[in-house]
């Protein structure tokens, strides 16, 4: 990745430790295969090694036995060369799993690219933002398997927006989804992180599991894995002030990673501000000087008021309008006061371009809820 994580290991164990006597540098040569040159003292060094060992006297003495003026190294020979013992982590080549919290990820990216944890005020590239994460978990897991990403996120009464959908239908996801309270708070999701992740370490489908969150509710789940030899990774977003992953839960953990700024900027855009341009001021000067938009760019922009309306009004406010196909008079007058503040171009004028402002609008929603469109009134 252009911003390297960082990480923080537990350490891993090695091969056996070495004797105190050992020289620090590396481990001494094997007596039995390493005999003593010919020059060495026999009766000195033999009964010296059989003195501290038991072994024959009249055996070859090892090569370190060998001191004083008597040695290789006196005699003006090269000194035999000593194998180095690296300790180092062994490569990850199990099977590792991602379970991210959705609420958590973008509430904190929202805070520190875009400023602002509301979710309506801008929007995340899912898709890019899983294949990010991929790619993360295959630079620590380099001979790794991904068994696949649990996607948590909430939605009014467990009903899949249109994102989540698509975010569903991407190869090796799995969106999992909580319930979503009038004050657009998941709820039940960490109880299914828990579920999933204490499932998967039992039945052994797993040795290592990547965990996006910050909830000290997953501790005893963190916990349980552990229990069943799963190493527990904690991912965190950089937070923007302070701390954003609960104490309890990264002491937990038995590795901890944080996605930097220059990870996270790239998955989000914000929402244009949208201004409510007066009904009598609505930029008059680009209604007849300016180039229209075309029919397509209206159409465009009709289904994507509709998203972002579904968003910030919630999905079961939106299914009031349903099944159409006119809109109520305040609700076609708040979609055109959206896309003229957006455009910068008064729609008034063009009968054609309200038209295809509203059919946009219309297949955005038909889409979301399933419905066949209707004919425009």
């Amino acid at each position: 990745m252009a911003d390297e994580a960082h990480e923080t290991h537990a350490a891993t164990p090695g091969p056996e430790p070495r004797p105190s006597s050992e020289p620090a540098y590396g481990r001494p040569a094997d007596p039995a295969a390493d005999p003593a040159p010919a020059h060495a003292s026999g009766s000195d060094a033999g009964t010296h090694s059989a003195a501290a060992s038991g072994a024959d006297p009249d055996a070859p003495a090892p090569a370190e036995a060998t001191g004083g003026a008597g040695g290789a190294q006196d005699a003006g020979e090269a000194p035999a060369a000593v194998p180095v013992r690296l300790v180092s982590a062994p490569p990850h080549a199990g099977t590792h799993a991602l379970f991210v919290d959705v609420g958590y990820v973008y509430a904190a990216i929202g805070l520190l690219v875009a400023g602002t944890a509301e979710r309506r005020a801008f929007r995340v590239d899912a898709e890019f933002l899983i294949s990010s994460l991929i790619d993360e978990a295959r630079a620590v897991f380099p001979e790794g398997r991904l068994l696949r990403v649990y996607w948590y996120d909430g939605a009014r009464n467990r009903v899949p927006t249109f994102e989540q959908k698509q975010v569903a239908e991407l190869p090796d996801v799995k969106v999992r989804l909580g319930n979503l309270n009038a004050h657009n708070q998941q709820k039940g999701v960490d109880s299914l992180i828990r579920s999933d992740l204490e499932s998967l370490a039992r039945n052994r489908a797993i040795e290592d599991a990547v965990v996006v969150s910050g909830d000290e509710d997953l501790v005893l789940a963190v916990e349980a894995a552990q229990s069943y030899g799963v190493r527990v990774h904690l991912w965190g977003i950089e937070p923007a002030y302070g701390m954003n992953q609960a104490e309890p839960l990264v002491w937990e953990a038995d590795v901890t990673r944080t996605l930097h700024h220059d990870f996270c900027a790239p998955c989000i855009f914000q929402q244009p501000p949208v201004t409510a341009t007066p009904a009598a001021n609505p930029a008059p000067q680009r209604t007849t000087g300016g180039t229209p938009p075309t029919f397509d760019q209206v159409w465009r922009l009709g289904g994507k008021i509709a998203e972002r309306w579904l968003g910030a009004r919630g999905r079961e406010d939106m299914a009031g309008l349903m099944p159409g196909p006119r809109l109520p008079e305040n609700v076609d007058k708040a979609l055109l006061v959206d896309a003229e503040g957006e455009l910068q171009f008064s729609l008034r004028p063009h009968e054609d371009l309200r038209r295809a402002l509203r059919n946009g609008f219309w297949d955005r929603l038909n889409q979301e809820f399933g419905v066949t469109p209707h004919g425009e009134g």
